[in-house]
């Protein structure tokens, strides 16, 4: 009888050995990615997919690496506090890579370079650039580094929005005197907006986009930077402006 009992436990250590590694096999990465960022990552009207610059990123690198993920739409705040309490695996959604994102999420290596610009009406011929914003109602998406940059503008009358594409309409309707945010960003809803939009002075700041990861989650990171490595060395990088960013 004990060995009978002492045969069953030991079928069903290696039971739950195998249940667990298979679980550990199917397990799929959840990644977050705030799906109003184009051509970072949007919705395709037509299809309801994600598509985007990032998305096919990330598809590439988790080819390279095989790694099973789903990606998940999920406003820009609780992207940051999800990637940040670990309930997101991965988040990748035009990130700039800044020294207080850093003390609650792993980054990956630098994919991309951006930098804030300002947008105002087509009619507008008082704001030149950033310097002219002192007494003006300037929109940007809450939490991003484009209110960070309405923030230190002196006089400046911050209005957020947890759209971006909200703020652009707002401007075209005149409801606020302009918009600051990401050139990629902006040079996309000018380009479809030519009669109501234009961008106005320099780029304004220089951040690196990088991918965020769950605080716990080293080994993740790694081959994520092994796979970005290795995409990025075939040249996608530039396919992907091509694709993505050049009319």
């Amino acid at each position: 009888m004990k060995r009978l009992l002492y045969g069953f436990l030991i079928s069903l250590v290696i039971l739950c050995l195998v249940v667990a590694g298979c679980g550990q096999e199917t397990a799929k990465i959840r990644v977050a990615t705030d799906a109003t960022w184009p051509p970072f990552e949007s919705v395709n009207e037509q299809t309801k997919e994600i598509e985007g610059f990032d998305i096919d990123l990330f598809m590439a690198i988790a080819e390279k690496e095989d790694l099973d993920i789903e990606f998940i739409n999920v406003a820009w705040d609780p992207l940051l506090a999800g990637i940040a309490q670990c309930q997101y695996d991965v988040a990748i959604s035009a990130m700039s890579i800044t020294e207080e994102r850093q003390e609650k999420m792993l980054f990956s290596d630098p994919y991309f370079t951006a930098g804030q610009l300002v947008t105002v009406h087509k009619d507008n011929t008082e704001i030149n650039g950033k310097d002219d914003l002192g007494d003006k109602v300037v929109g940007a998406q809450i939490g991003t580094t484009g209110s960070f940059a309405v923030e230190e503008i002196e006089g400046a009358t911050l209005k957020t929005y947890d759209d971006i594409g909200l703020a652009f309409q707002d401007l075209m309707n005149g409801q606020i005197d302009a918009v600051i945010a990401d050139n990629p960003l902006v040079y996309g809803y000018v380009g479809k907006n030519p009669d109501k939009l234009k961008s106005v002075g320099e780029i304004f700041t220089s951040e690196d986009y990088g991918i965020a990861v769950c605080k716990n989650k080293t080994d993740l990171l790694a081959k994520i930077n092994s796979g970005l490595a290795a995409v990025m060395a075939e040249g996608l990088i530039e396919q992907l402006i091509e694709k993505w960013l050049v009319e």
